[in-house]
């Protein structure tokens, strides 16, 4: 189990680029197509002065680790990386060794740009996989092909302190013989971390439409299941266990920055559609940003935030999310903790009966997770636990 870090989970900053190369079919996140070359400068004109009305509401921390997502932050010019962290380093304290992770796709890797993101400072990178055989990459509307993903996994390796990848399973006409055969393979090629994540038909999406109109079958939801709990069995035997639903990692590689939003921790979100969760002036308060790149742009330029949207959370509302996040991680949730935020405990009552379900289980004294068979209704264990 991982072991939960000692002076609480942490303060983090999340960077949003929104370019992408193309839309891929099953993809819900907020991502743009540009057919003209981005104006990179104004971009980081803006971050860097969003990052600064960041700063004047969470005042001085210390930064347990960055993430640049997207989109496909791999478009981005390393000194463009460089310049967006030197930002953040003017605003709050960035210790020695946090982690800095930049996601990127196979297609946009070349070995100069990687070695230029490992200069300006990115020490983990996690690359947009998907799969390792080229008709579901075709099928998942992917740019690159199986030797590019190898290729790109290769030089990762080679450049970078940490890396993980993608991939997405229970793909439409996918077999637990396949997958098995490529998730064996996928270890053989991983470092230290994967993230597999079960494939989900999102509304809005291409995906969506062509599953209305008859033209993409999802597989059986029983055979999913099963893909689910192969994938649990043959990482854990790989040396590889999950450490939250959909991501594995070998002791002491799991990705700090997404146990911070697991850990229910603070963050910062800026740049388009990226949203934050900090506490500001003792409550904690939720940060959203304009969607569209260049009206988000604007905003920052025009008035020093492209926030459009958020809120206070109540007591209710952060202990609920407190549970949503902390019971996606096999360490489990800190009873007092969430006693704290909601101010009462648990119901010892529903807790027993979902115990005498097998849904969920004690970790000694003072945790509670969910277990196995827990994970897979996660959504409806949280809504019981916190009527």
């Amino acid at each position: 189990m991982t072991a939960v870090l000692d002076g609480g989970p942490g303060f983090g900053v999340y960077v949003h680029w929104p370019f992408c190369a193309a839309k891929c079919p099953y993809c819900d996140f907020n991502s743009h197509v540009r057919h003209q070359p981005v104006d990179q400068e104004r971009f980081v004109t803006a971050f860097a002065r969003e990052l600064a009305t960041m700063r004047a509401r969470t005042g001085p921390r210390s930064v347990s680790s960055i993430f640049l997502g997207g989109g496909t932050p791999s478009l981005m010019e390393p000194k463009t990386v460089g310049a967006i962290l030197d930002a953040i380093a003017a605003n709050w304290r960035m210790p020695a060794g946090i982690e800095i992770t930049l996601e990127a796709n196979p297609s946009s890797v070349e070995a100069d740009r990687f070695r230029g993101y490992r200069s300006a400072g990115v020490n983990r990178v996690s690359l947009g996989v998907q799969a390792l055989n080229d008709r579901d990459l075709r099928l998942l509307g992917r740019l690159h092909n199986v030797e590019e993903a190898l290729r790109a996994i290769r030089l990762a390796r080679d450049i970078f302190p940490r890396m993980s990848f993608d991939l997405i399973y229970a793909r439409p006409g996918q077999t637990a013989d396949a997958w098995a055969a490529e998730l064996e393979e996928a270890i053989g090629h991983a470092a230290d971390h994967l993230s597999l994540y079960q494939l989900t038909i999102e509304e809005g999406t291409p995906f969506h439409a062509l599953r209305a109109a008859g033209k993409l079958v999802e597989i059986d939801p029983g055979l999913a299941a099963d893909l689910y709990q192969a994938t649990q069995d043959v990482t854990a035997a790989q040396g590889l266990p999950a450490y939250e639903i959909s991501n594995h990692a070998r002791p002491g590689a799991e990705s700090r920055h997404n146990l911070i939003y697991w850990r229910y921790g603070e963050y910062v979100g800026v740049g388009p559609g990226a949203h934050g969760r900090f506490v500001e002036d003792g409550r904690r308060v939720v940060t959203i940003t304009e969607k569209h790149p260049e009206t988000w742009a604007a905003l920052v330029e025009s008035r020093g935030s492209g926030v459009t949207g958020g809120e206070m959370l109540t007591r209710s509302e952060e202990a609920d999310e407190f549970l949503l996040m902390g019971l996606r991680l096999v360490e489990g949730i800190d009873l007092d903790r969430y006693e704290k935020l909601a101010g009462h405990p648990l119901s010892p009552q529903r807790v027993a009966v979902l115990r005498e379900e097998g849904l969920l289980e004690p970790v000694g004294n003072s945790r509670l997770r969910a277990t196995p068979a827990g994970m897979v209704v996660l959504d409806a264990l949280v809504a019981d636990l916190a009527r």
